[in-house]
């Protein structure tokens, strides 16, 4: 069984957020919402099945990242969050928190070796796509 099937997003702290989303859209041309942007692309197996990566720059002061020291926190889709996460504790991964559950997906948190937070999501990239605002294609 496949684990991590891509990258489902990069999350980072910043100074001024909004700050940094209209110098990204100004320079690079990336669409901005209130939680940053999505790119967009189609899954290998099905090339009519989208598939989402998300950018999302915090405050500085965000707690989102906790209990990692550092300023960024990359979200890796994963295929079945719940098996994956029993293998987790069988093999001694800090597990976070619960797996919790949303119309776009699952989500689980863990902590790798060097104290980075992990997001862990099972995606629903139907429902993601329905509710997704700013997205590069």
């Amino acid at each position: 069984m496949k684990k991590v099937t891509g990258i489902g997003g990069i999350f980072f702290k910043c100074k001024d957020p909004q700050g940094i989303k209209d110098w990204y859209s100004k320079n690079l041309g990336i669409a901005t919402d209130e939680y940053g942007t999505s790119f967009e692309w189609r899954q290998a197996e099905d090339g009519i099945q989208k598939g989402f990566t998300a950018w999302s720059p915090f405050p500085a002061t965000t707690g989102y990242l906790d209990p990692s020291p550092k300023d960024f926190m990359i979200n890796y889709r994963v295929e079945n969050i719940v098996w994956l996460v029993d293998q987790f504790r069988k093999d001694g991964v800090t597990v976070l928190d619960e797996i919790e559950t949303f119309e776009y997906g699952k989500f689980v948190h863990i902590i790798d070796p060097e104290g980075n937070k992990i997001e862990l999501w099972e995606a629903n990239d139907e429902e993601y796509d329905k509710i997704v605002g700013a997205r590069i294609k």
